[in-house]
């Protein structure tokens, strides 16, 4: 992945054959560990979630986000060090804990630039929208507030949660906190999700 400072970036993986990525709460909360230890010092988190066999990040690139570095012989910008390290980690702790061998995540974590173009303005609020529907969306739970993974909660005040910037989300993609609940529920249309966030 290959980041500008200032953009905004849809980051996502999958299991391989979307076999399940997250087992158990347990795993889900050493991901989350690992992604406060080494993404949250390298770029700002707007949003996030995790369900049982992908993850979905927003994330403004700041001036930390767009170092580059070595990891092993590769020269890399720091977040996709940052996310090779964890699911690396992850996947080493995973296979540790279920007795299994073997890659976890699809080999490339993907990235798509959201940021604001002259022919979609929003593409970062629908992308915020979109990773905080996606439980309700895959039928994982009735309300996407029922969610344990996702920032959901901590933007309509339900958790007081660290991991996210809501003031920098809120300032970038011009947020209207009292409407961001009621928003969150107008499902996108599944053709202008693949355009704006997949392709």
């Amino acid at each position: 992945m290959q980041l500008t400072e200032g953009g905004l970036y849809h980051i996502y993986n999958t299991g391989i054959d979307k076999q399940t990525i997250f087992s158990s709460p347990d795993n889900y909360i050493y991901f989350l560990k690992k992604v406060r230890k080494y993404l949250l010092p390298v770029c700002d988190i707007l949003c996030y979630c995790l369900v049982s066999n992908h993850f979905h990040f927003l994330i403004h690139a700041n001036q930390k986000s767009v170092i580059p570095t070595k990891a092993g012989a590769l020269e890399m910008q720091l977040v996709s060090a940052s996310f090779k390290h964890i699911l690396s980690s992850y996947t080493k702790a995973y296979n540790k804990m279920y007795r299994r061998t073997g890659s976890l995540f699809v080999q490339n974590t993907h990235c798509k630039d959201v940021s604001a173009t002259a022919n979609n303005s929003r593409v970062g609020v629908i992308c915020f929208n979109y990773i905080h529907q996606c439980p309700l969306v895959i039928g994982t739970v009735g309300k996407i507030e029922d969610w344990q993974y996702s920032s959901f909660k901590d933007y309509i005040g339900l958790r007081n949660g660290t991991l996210c910037n809501k003031q920098k989300a809120i300032e970038l993609l011009r947020l209207v906190e009292d409407e961001i609940y009621r928003e969150a529920y107008n499902i996108l249309d599944k053709d202008v999700i693949r355009n704006l966030l997949f392709n």
